[in-house]
């Protein structure tokens, strides 16, 4: 695994990372007003889809789901069939082995963070990783909690190692240039048509 400081320092490799979708459910969609929750979903749904073209594997997860129910059914539409949606008990990933080896089994050693609630399954699951020799990075604008705890989260990771980013500024560091940019929308023509209104690409 790279050192903490070689993310802060280079761009994001996209045949190093794995993208990490935590807890993305309905249940917790519910708390949030559709005005704040519903681009932050969007942003999700079409990260995961491009994550899913370029080939960076999908952990997927959802809290005591036997409890609260399955993920978002959006999101359950993007993600590539054979995902598998682990049910997370441990608020941090890192607590469940059987969900870590599903992160160690994809070989990358960047994971990209989406999901909820940012100050607790979120951050809990980044510091969980980062203790594993993972470098972290959170996209801001696809993580979601409530009001105040959008900071501390996002600072705890920060100050942890973390690197806090954007969907926009991930898909272009996976792209790096403008040919491979260009040849993605001519063969995914669908990732074109939907980028988010919120998404300004």
């Amino acid at each position: 695994m790279g050192s903490k400081a070689t993310i802060r320092q280079s761009l994001i490799d996209v045949d190093d990372s794995v993208l990490i979708a935590i807890d993305i459910q309905d249940h917790f969609l519910s708390k949030y007003d559709a005005a704040i929750s519903q681009p932050v979903l969007e942003k999700v749904v079409w990260l995961v889809k491009l994550a899913t073209y370029l080939d960076v594997p999908i952990v997927a997860m959802g809290e005591d789901i036997e409890g609260i129910g399955t993920l978002n059914q959006s999101l359950l539409e993007a993600l590539p069939d054979e995902t598998k949606v682990h049910n997370k008990l441990s608020f941090g990933l890192a607590g469940q082995p059987e969900i870590l080896a599903s992160v160690q089994k994809t070989g990358r050693s960047t994971a990209i963070l989406i999901g909820m609630e940012t100050d607790v399954c979120v951050a809990q699951s980044a510091l969980g990783l980062m203790e594993n020799g993972y470098q972290v990075v959170v996209a801001r604008d696809a993580v979601i909690t409530t009001v105040g705890g959008e900071v501390v989260g996002l600072n705890r990771m920060h100050d942890a190692g973390a690197v806090i980013s954007s969907v926009k500024a991930i898909h272009y560091e996976w792209l790096r240039t403008v040919e491979n940019t260009v040849d993605m929308y001519e063969a995914a023509s669908e990732l074109g048509k939907n980028v988010p209104d919120s998404l300004d690409l």
